[in-house]
């Protein structure tokens, strides 16, 4: 696997260096007075640059009207399975980062990171998914405790893949339509706080649709906003369907992400008809552009098996 950045200008690579500092900081302030003999061992094995700053296809545009910027994405393998659970472990990690991109100013670029153990990425490669395919074709290694190498990816077969992505379609897309019906269900009803969870629900199962139709592959989370991240990095179209052009717009955003959670258990947790009316309206929309997308990419695997007879 490569490990140079030469493709990328002194000052990412300056920035990218920066971010591993960070990361290592606060994973070895998490475990420091770990008082269990697995945490004491639990070790860093990896960190692979992966993604549009990987591939040299990177945007970087915060002037225009959209002012869209890439994210670094990053894969993160780590020596045991208890360590991927990215609430207990890794929350901390994902606050920094945000802190010193949207406050400190430290970053300039925003970051986006998954975690695996090596057995599951090799797992990934060894049952074709793309993701982990793309990552061991185009992925930098920005860090690695020794030089144990990735497996060799076995790529499914066109008629595997095409039957693969069509159960994934058939499954969430009627998942994210009841989740649907059930929210406009509690809105007539006037249960704001069931429809809003509700209507995270339907967002979460569209995310995950397309990222297991395109992919074959979705991370383990309820967090739409890390899976929206995740979703937008592979079509431009997504990046559309939620408008963030003022503080309003994005603070209801983030109360459909926190409904998982608050709408079911805080007493705290309002949200509006208005505002469940507008993300109710975007969720449609997504709706709409995840089965598009979804629908071409089964047809470009139709065209791939029939290619293959």
């Amino acid at each position: 696997m490569r490990s140079d950045l030469d493709h990328l200008p002194a000052g990412k690579q300056r920035e990218l260096e920066r971010v591993l500092q960070l990361i290592f900081e606060e994973f070895e302030d998490a475990f420091a007075l770990a008082r269990h003999e697995w945490k004491k061992k639990g070790r860093i094995l990896k960190v692979l640059l992966y993604g549009s700053y990987a591939r040299g296809n990177w945007v970087d545009e915060p002037h225009t009207a959209k002012g869209y910027k890439s994210d670094y994405d990053l894969l993160i393998i780590v020596n045991d399975k208890r360590l991927t659970d990215r609430i207990k472990y890794w929350a901390k990690v994902d606050d920094r980062l945000m802190r010193e991109y949207g406050i400190a100013g430290t970053l300039r670029t925003p970051v986006n990171f998954i975690v695996h153990t090596l057995g599951e990425v090799n797992d990934g490669l060894a049952h074709g998914r793309y993701f982990f395919m793309d990552i061991a074709r185009d992925g930098i290694a920005l860090y690695q405790s020794d030089d144990t190498e990735l497996h060799e990816p076995k790529p499914k077969t066109p008629h595997a893949a095409l039957d693969m992505a069509k159960e994934y379609f058939e499954e969430w897309m009627p998942s994210a339509a009841e989740f649907l019906e059930g929210y406009k269900f509690y809105m007539q009803r006037g249960s704001w706080k069931k429809a809003a969870f509700l209507l995270h629900q339907a967002t979460e199962s569209l995310l995950h649709c397309v990222l297991l139709v395109v992919q074959n592959y979705t991370p383990h989370s309820h967090n739409i906003a890390f899976l929206r991240t995740q979703a937008e990095r592979l079509d431009a179209r997504l990046t559309y369907v939620w408008p963030s052009d003022n503080r309003k717009q994005r603070a209801m955003f983030e109360k459909l992400k926190e409904a998982y959670v608050k709408a079911r258990y805080s007493k705290q947790y309002r949200i509006s008809a208005e505002e469940l009316t507008w993300l109710g309206e975007r969720v449609e929309e997504l709706g709409r552009v995840v089965h598009e997308i979804c629908s071409e990419r089964i047809a470009q695997l139709e065209a791939t098996a029939r290619r293959a007879g």
